[in-house]
């Protein structure tokens, strides 16, 4: 598929480059972090999670997408959370591919390697 826009209107209509390269390796180191869970309630982070995501702002999604991650052997998670972790994935995933040539499924393989690693090494802190 192939859509156009009129240049003149490609930021009004919320179009934007691709991040940098340096910006897309910054994302991909915060999938490695320590993922955050506040204590706050799920409606005020669901809030807070959207606009991290409508930002547009690589680091921002890739902090949804770490700290909404569940390994195979965490708790389940409920249905918005699903919603909003796989919201935040396929935007990171979709920028990776564009920039690497790649596309989406592989692209999103490689975030969830990166985010199984981490998730190793930090649930391995949890049991020590």
């Amino acid at each position: 598929m192939t859509l156009r826009v009129p240049t003149n209107k490609a930021e009004s209509v919320g179009m934007r480059k691709l991040s940098s390269d340096k910006t897309m390796k910054e994302a991909l180191e915060t999938l490695k972090g320590k993922p955050k869970v506040k204590r706050t309630m799920w409606s005020r982070r669901a809030q807070e999670y959207e606009a991290k995501i409508n930002s547009g702002d690589l680091v921002s999604i890739a902090e949804v997408t770490r700290d909404l991650f569940r390994a195979d052997d965490q708790p389940e998670q409920s249905y918005s959370e699903r919603q909003i972790f796989e919201a935040a994935s396929s935007r990171l995933a979709r920028e990776l591919a564009a920039m690497e040539q790649l596309d989406e499924p592989k692209a999103l393989d490689k975030i969830l390697e990166i985010l199984n690693k981490a998730a190793s090494v930090y649930n391995k802190e949890k049991v020590a």
